[in-house]
């Protein structure tokens, strides 16, 4: 059995990528088609019987989808729709190439599209989109549709999400669209090759807690650059994570368009805490802790332990994955996404050890990294509602809308996913449809994957800002003149390539005259307004 799961854990990330997930093996049994037995169960626990609704048809905008052939799939779902609440699916399946822009001409225009894909990163940018009207509240005090229709699906999803989906909008502070449970924690980790961590004499109790600042960190980059030569450089970096990492710092959202100057501060031992800087968005380059770790950076470039490379932009990326599919490293950066320890064992040939700087996060950015929102041009938002609760909490039917026909698209093996040829002409995103977590498990998954899952991102905390995220409106000049400054300074900074003692003022005086100081006045009286909705 812990075979399995470690196999399963291995391809994880993967699959929920790009493909698909898993949850309770019975639930893709078509014996056991739905649960509401023919009637549509409302948020206070009353039913209707779909004979008694009027036939609605509900159009819905996917993102990332790869769908050549959805006619059986649709067959099955409407036959199953019309009998639980008398809805019949069209729906538009976006693809990574064309969601941004037609979706957002859709909107713009009016479409008659009652549902569409949102989140924290599109075109259709979940916050500024709530805000300019296009998205239903869903918990409007005067037509709650959560409490009337979808209180079942609240009570599923983990509080982080449906916090961290309440924002301030076009009708006030609240929720304007439904977050999917997918991989919602951020976790920045030590990327260790324990191989050449092993050869050197070290073991899992000396990397088991890295300090950035330490003399052990020092002495471990020391000797495996003596042991690898002039040309091996230890320490593989991303100069904008290594930053974070160190300093523990995080993105916030509505700043990733200009280098991510702006930061809010974590507790490492808890980040559900405020730290000394309380909530507060700052400059993160005019910090103590930016000024140490540029020091420290410079100290290690000119030791010959971080590759010039990393510090240009053309090159950085390349290199740097290059590097860490060959081993050609001893401490890197990382990001981590469950079972990605495994996963990069198996693709680089060697012992990966993620080891991280704190405990996994819901930040904004990641809880409303995909989501389904309710358009304000939607004829019948009640039935949408109606829908996305179904959808939410009917394994049957997210399973068959997932990965299509049992027979058809896939069988089951000891309870277990395993797709057929004829998956390549049916393959929706399954992270941007919603629940995955009540998708029956695949073979590659393994039987346990969904406890680890749950296991790992369904307790995540919640950073205490959860849910805002800026908007520049009032700030766009200075954004645009404040990214350009960024762009010349923070990755040679981040990477130790230049001196920050002569550097740094320069920079910090160049984000000054481009306006920095108005952009955070602006985000931090959002910020304030934001946590006094929030009730903070």
């Amino acid at each position: 059995m812990k075979k399995k799961l470690v196999s399963s854990v291995l391809i994880a990330a993967m699959l929920l990528s790009m493909t698909a997930c898993g949850s309770d093996n019975q639930a893709a049994d078509s014996n056991a088609a739905g649960t509401t037995g023919g009637t549509e169960a409302s948020g206070d626990g009353d039913t209707t019987a779909a004979s008694d609704l009027e036939p609605v048809t509900l159009k819905m905008y996917f993102h990332g989808s790869n769908v050549t052939d959805d006619s059986q799939v649709l067959e099955k779902v409407n036959e199953y729709l019309q009998q639980q609440i008398n809805v019949t699916l069209e729906p538009i399946w976006g693809t990574w190439g064309d969601f941004d822009t037609n979706a957002v001409l859709s909107l713009q225009g009016g479409d008659d599209v009652d549902i569409y894909f949102t989140c924290s990163w599109s075109a259709d940018e979940y916050n500024k989109f709530a805000r300019d009207g296009y998205w239903v509240r869903l918990d409007d005090p005067e037509n709650n549709l959560i409490e009337k229709y979808a209180s079942d699906l609240w009570d599923v999803l983990p509080e982080v999400l449906t916090n961290g989906a309440t924002i301030n909008g076009s009708d006030g502070y609240g929720v304007y669209a439904v977050p999917g449970y997918k991989d919602i924690a951020t976790q920045n980790c030590w990327d260790v090759n324990m191989t050449r961590m092993r050869d050197l004499g070290y073991t899992d109790a000396d990397v088991e807690h890295l300090d950035y600042y330490s003399d052990e960190f020092e002495e471990m980059l020391a000797k495996a650059k003596e042991a690898g030569g002039s040309d091996f450089y230890p320490l593989l970096v991303e100069g904008a994570v290594l930053e974070r990492m160190v300093d523990n710092s995080i993105i916030v959202t509505g700043d990733s368009g200009t280098g991510n100057f702006m930061s809010y501060y974590l507790d490492p031992t808890d980040v559900s805490k405020e730290t000394s800087y309380g909530n507060k968005i700052l400059n993160k380059f005019a910090t103590d802790e930016f000024k140490k770790f540029a020091e420290r950076t410079r100290h290690f470039f000119e030791a010959g332990y971080i590759d010039p490379a990393m510090a240009n932009a053309n090159q950085a990326n390349d290199t740097r994955t290059a590097k860490q599919l060959t081993g050609e490293y001893l401490i890197g950066t990382q990001s981590y996404a469950l079972g990605y320890e495994l996963q990069a064992s198996d693709e680089r040939k060697i012992e990966v050890k993620m080891v991280p700087c704190t405990e996994p996060y819901v930040d904004t950015t990641s809880s409303q990294g995909a989501m389904m929102a309710i358009s304000t041009a939607s004829k019948n938002p009640e039935r949408a509602m109606m829908f996305l609760n179904l959808l939410n909490t009917d394994s049957y039917l997210m399973t068959m809308l997932n990965y299509g026909i049992e027979g058809v698209h896939y069988e089951l093996k000891d309870g277990l996913v395993e797709f057929t040829d004829k998956r390549a002409d049916y393959q929706p995103w399954t992270n941007g449809m919603g629940n995955v977590t009540i998708l029956p498990a695949t073979t590659a998954q393994g039987d346990e994957f969904w406890t680890t899952f749950k296991n790992y991102y369904g307790t995540a905390k919640q950073i205490p800002i959860l849910g805002y995220a800026y908007d520049a409106t009032n700030c766009e000049t200075q954004m645009g003149s404040v990214a350009n400054v960024v762009a010349e300074y923070m990755l040679p900074l981040c990477t130790g390539a230049v001196d920050p003692d002569e550097k740094l003022p320069e920079f910090l005086q160049k984000l000054d005259d481009a306006g920095i100081n108005d952009i955070l006045d602006d985000a931090n009286a959002q910020l304030d307004e934001f946590m006094a909705a929030k009730g903070n």
